[in-house]
């Protein structure tokens, strides 16, 4: 009697590989891409896609750039039958588009399959059968030389039917169906008997697709398999050596990698990774995966939202919100510490040189997503989220000192809540904290200012002139010296000493100049204060009122918050 779950299972044989060379190579340039959405995809989903479902799904894929694209079992669905006819007789099929047919060794379901065909210019027609033991042994009760006879009976009446049928450019694709649980030798006994009873050539070359059916061992052992097949199928030249992973143990990506990097030249999956169990292959995340490493993968993801939202309206399946590269949040950054990381990079990012923004391995642009929902804030974030939505939303960026002051707000704001905070919230807690201050000050005009009802003239410094006749938004010196005149005023006014412990200028994004003041009223804590005008005077004079007020009632910014 077994006493732990483990002792029910046997670790996966190693392969007797000498000098393999998969661990060195580095993949250089895209594979062959096969989508099987529309079949594999298909056959695994609860509500299987109908005619327009698929013809929306089909013209995608098109878009997308995929040139071979597995459309359907018709021999075994009456709907399958019936699009693939759509297909051909509506003209559907681009010239640089292959469609491609699954089909089982029999012989009325091979004359079904032609049936459906007729017409076509080009297609794939695809031969399968299980040879692993497991399937010898339970589901067939057959033997080797039954299993293998199987598969050279079903290529000999494929054979028949496309030289029957010469107006058409054939491909066949045999796959030994549960390849990676079979063994080696029987595997490449099988596909040679198949590749000589087909005689490719290396002009008309045939598909011997490999699957991992079950993914049943680490993607390294994959490997091995799919080099040592490599190395030693019949017919090699004339073959287009393919994969078809399963995501079984989680590991479809990577072992569709190593495959590469062990001579596979195609790769068979879905989008998103959709399919049977845990799903085939995930082709986007592959083919990002090229990207990143500067290789065009040949597929255009350039707006993934749209594919997403395709794919999910088919499939009757949501995709996941992490999802690499398509999830909702995958570009999304709550952390403060990855706030602050992800706003650096962008600030010193130039559209001219090579990508390098922490935490974002790929530009979010390059997929159609915008940059609004790379950094969300909750009470997890820091200063750096909510530092870049207010750039985002109101045009400047804040000095360090006032980054930090905001965010105690921000956070209190939070943590009350719960709740994250979009931007349009924290422009409108900023407004309220630092635009919309109450307390003894008040501006009238630039150099006219109001200190409980008592009025204040105050005479403004002379300033720099543009070009255009303008006051120069960036002359500090002046600035700062309309400020020291503005708090001496309240000084006198108030009885009370009024300092500035800080002043900063900046250029907003709208051409106005944003002022930012740190002010301390008689024994209080500094309180910044900022202001935003088209007038440089005008702007400091805000900034002067918004951090005096907030001096003056300390708990201003509490009160706003709440």
């Amino acid at each position: 009697m077994l006493r732990q779950p483990a002792e029910k299972y046997r670790p996966f044989p190693a392969i007797r590989l000498n000098g393999r060379k998969w661990p060195t190579r580095t993949i250089e340039r895209a594979p062959i891409w096969m989508s099987t959405d529309l079949r594999d995809g298909n056959q695994s989903l609860i509500e299987p896609m109908n005619i327009d479902q698929k013809l929306e799904f089909f013209e995608m894929l098109v878009a997308i750039g995929f040139k071979e694209i597995e459309v359907g079992f018709p021999s075994a669905s009456q709907t399958d039958f019936d699009f693939v006819r759509k297909l051909i007789v509506e003209k559907r099929i681009p010239e640089d588009v292959t469609i491609e047919v699954l089909v089982q060794s029999r012989e009325d379901l091979i004359a079904r399959t032609f049936e459906a065909l007729d017409g076509v210019p080009r297609a794939i027609v695809h031969l399968y059968n299980a040879i692993c033991p497991s399937f010898r042994k339970i589901v067939f009760d057959q033997s080797k030389d039954e299993v293998k006879a199987l598969a050279v009976e079903g290529t000999k009446r494929i054979r028949a039917h496309a030289d029957a049928r010469p107006q058409t450019h054939w491909i066949y694709q045999y796959s030994p169906e549960t390849f990676s649980m079979t063994e080696l030798t029987f595997a490449r006994e099988v596909c040679d008997a198949v590749a000589q009873t087909w005689r490719p050539t290396r002009d008309h070359k045939m598909i011997v697709n490999l699957p991992a059916t079950v993914e049943a061992a680490t993607p390294n052992v994959f490997a091995d398999q799919i080099e040592w097949m490599d190395r030693n199928l019949a017919y090699r030249d004339s073959i287009v050596l393919s994969v078809h992973p399963h995501n079984d143990r989680g590991t479809a990506v990577a072992a569709a990698e190593l495959a590469l990097m062990a001579g596979a030249d195609r790769v068979e999956g879905c989008l998103f990774g959709n399919g049977e169990r845990t799903g085939n292959v995930d082709l986007v995340t592959l083919a990002m995966n090229l990207y990143t490493q500067g290789i065009d993968p040949g597929l255009d993801f350039s707006d993934i939202d749209a594919v997403r939202r395709v794919v999910e309206r088919c499939n009757q399946i949501p995709v996941h919100p992490r999802h690499p590269y398509a999830g909702d949040l995958v570009f999304t950054a709550f952390s403060g510490s990855h706030q602050d990381a992800i706003r650096k990079g962008f600030a010193q990012q130039r559209p001219d040189a090579v990508w390098e923004v922490p935490y974002l391995p790929v530009d979010p642009a390059d997929l159609g997503r915008s940059y609004d929902a790379v950094i969300r804030v909750n009470s997890q974030s820091g200063k750096g989220g909510a530092t870049w939505l207010l750039e985002r939303g109101m045009g400047f960026t804040l000095p360090r000192r006032v980054q930090i002051e905001f965010s105690h707000a921000v956070q209190a704001a939070t943590d009350s809540s719960g709740a994250e905070m979009s931007g349009e919230s924290i422009c409108a807690l900023f407004a309220r904290e630092y635009f919309e201050t109450q307390g003894p000050a008040r501006r009238i005009s630039a150099g006219k200012l109001r200190w409980n009802e008592r009025d204040l003239v105050v005479p403004i410094a002379p300033m720099a002139a543009s070009a255009g006749g303008q006051q120069a938004a960036h002359d500090a010196h002046a600035l700062e010296a309309h400020a020291q005149a503005i708090v001496r005023a309240m000084a006198g006014a108030s009885g009370e000493t009024v300092e500035i412990t800080s002043h900063e200028t900046a250029r907003a994004a709208d051409g106005r100049t944003a002022v930012f003041v740190g002010c301390r009223v008689g024994g209080q804590a500094v309180r910044h204060g900022v202001g935003v005008a088209e007038d440089p005077a005008t702007a400091v004079a805000d900034a002067v009122v918004s951090a005096v007020n907030r001096a003056a009632w300390p708990d201003i910014d509490r009160r706003a918050a709440a």
